[in-house]
């Protein structure tokens, strides 16, 4: 099974960042950029499920400038197999990334799509929903534990009055929540 892992390039979580002089827009001249922490969460996911016998192949892909294979770089690092780079220079909206990664998921015919719930530079968590409605796949979305197994995945994921475990058909898409790897440590 081949699964494709989307990440961004964003403002390192731990630097304080500042606004631009004229209040447009966030300073990052010299500032740290990394991998989006729940993206990092999703590519991890993928390689657990790779030494698990279960995916075959994991395949990192970012939007975005240039500089964005620093990113898909730290990827191929965690354990990524392959990475691709769409290069643009244009500032790309959730849905220009959910119709880009749509192209991408119809070229490399993956049957999962793991990608973080949100970035933390925009907060909007809609890529992976608009690409679940724009493949026609089943979403689970803010998974924090993820199982695959007969061509199912079975998802748990935090609700506000507890846990809630759900189950789709694959080919499908999963948003990663913060607690997702969290679940695999054993002691």
């Amino acid at each position: 099974m081949k699964v494709l892992v989307p990440v961004k390039r964003v403002v390192d979580a731990n630097v304080r960042v500042r606004v631009k002089a004229d209040g447009s827009a966030v300073d990052i001249a010299n500032v740290k950029l990394s991998m989006n922490p729940f993206d990092e969460i999703s590519v991890e996911e993928a390689v657990r499920l790779k030494e698990a016998g279960v995916v075959s192949e994991v395949i990192a892909v970012s939007c975005g400038v240039q500089a964005c294979q620093e990113t898909l770089r730290t990827a191929l690092a965690t354990g990524a197999d392959r990475a691709i780079l769409v290069d643009t220079d244009v500032e790309l909206q959730p849905l220009a990334v959910a119709k880009l990664l749509k192209a991408l998921v119809d070229k490399e015919q993956p049957q999962l799509v793991l990608l973080g719930k949100q970035a933390i530079d925009d907060d909007s968590n809609q890529v992976g929903q608009m690409l679940a409605a724009l493949l026609g796949w089943p979403q689970a979305t803010f998974a924090s534990k993820v199982a695959i197994e007969a061509g199912k995945a079975t998802v748990t994921r935090e609700i506000d009055g507890g846990l809630e475990t759900i189950e789709v058909d694959l080919p499908a898409v999963i948003t990663a929540d913060l607690r997702l790897n969290l679940s695999l440590i054993h002691i």
